[in-house]
């Protein structure tokens, strides 16, 4: 869509089976920029899920007075594509993005634009000062930053709740792979990034299960890092080494000593070899996939309805 420079402020909600806390998040929000006098949009993305969530936002577009946009995908396509979606409708000049959950407090956006005010950041990233996510979400974002601090360089914190210009957005917009992690584009783009803290309050609704955590966590090494080939290098190396060690002492055993090789020791070098070559293989055909992917430009999103005012 085409830019207009009166809006200022762009709130992106990606939403999946939210009830009525979304209710309250947007009507919060129109309250505070209200208050700040800025002119501003929200966008809420519907990322599949029940039929009841798009009935209930479609009632919040005509019940809000401000200029708001509601999309509904096909089907559920995950939160960092769903979010895509609303960067790509996006007016503003400033990009933040929040959950619909409640968990961040609407008012913590305040803090977001005056770290980007005051520090001329790129980005600022909301970090909480203390989790109220479940056991297994804590777990699994944690492993999730880890990696990401590992093998992509950054900085091992963030959130959902970011701020960032439409000119990094615009960037974004021009990958094309079915999988998009928005942080680490970020990141790509520049490291001129801020942190503020910000309150997280608890929820029990959580948008990933422990199988959710784990696709996200494959498709982010295997899309954004080199980490599982390189473990294949590792693998075949300490295998070789191993290999190499085994024969020389079973040959040792042969020729000194006269003993039997036996069964044992073809099996154990049989099936040691054949798992790593069945794993280097799974492996390689994790990338070819996503190699396939590209070459038929498999769309990140497709919108089944939008609305705007």
């Amino acid at each position: 869509m085409e830019k207009q420079n009166n809006i200022i402020y762009s709130v992106i909600i990606p939403a999946f089976n939210s009830g009525e806390t979304i209710t309250q998040l947007c009507s919060e929000i129109v309250t505070i920029f209200n208050a700040i006098n800025v002119i501003f949009e929200i966008i809420i993305v519907n990322d599949g899920g029940k039929l009841s969530t798009w009935k209930h936002i479609e009632k919040i577009y005509h019940q809000l007075n401000c200029k708001i946009s509601i999309i509904r995908l096909s089907r559920n396509y995950g939160q960092h594509n769903a979010t895509l979606c609303g960067i790509k409708n996006a007016l503003g000049e400033v990009i933040i993005t929040i959950d619909d959950d409640l968990q961040v407090n609407p008012k913590e956006i305040l803090k977001l634009i005056d770290g980007y005010k005051s520090n001329n950041s790129d980005v600022v990233y909301g970090v909480y000062k203390s989790k109220k996510h479940n056991a297994v979400r804590n777990i699994g974002s944690g492993l999730i930053k880890n990696i990401s601090k590992l093998f992509l360089n950054s900085p091992g914190k963030g959130s959902s709740f970011r701020l960032f210009k439409a000119s990094i957005a615009e960037k974004i917009l021009e990958h094309s792979q079915s999988f998009i992690y928005i942080d680490e584009l970020l990141l790509w783009y520049t490291d001129n990034i801020s942190f503020v803290e910000v309150e997280h309050e608890k929820n029990k609704k959580s948008r990933y299960s422990i199988i959710s955590l784990f696709k996200m966590f494959v498709n982010i090494t295997t899309n954004y890092t080199a980490l599982p080939l390189k473990l294949i290098t590792y693998l075949g190396l300490i295998s070789s080494l191993i290999s190499f060690a085994l024969g020389t002492f079973y040959i040792y055993k042969k020729i000194f000593r006269d003993v039997p090789l036996g069964y044992t020791s073809i099996i154990v070098a049989v099936l040691f070899s054949a798992s790593i070559i069945l794993f280097s293989l799974g492996v390689l055909g994790q990338y070819i996939y996503k190699l396939y992917q590209v070459q038929n430009k498999k769309p990140t999103f497709f919108i089944k309805q939008i609305l705007s005012k």
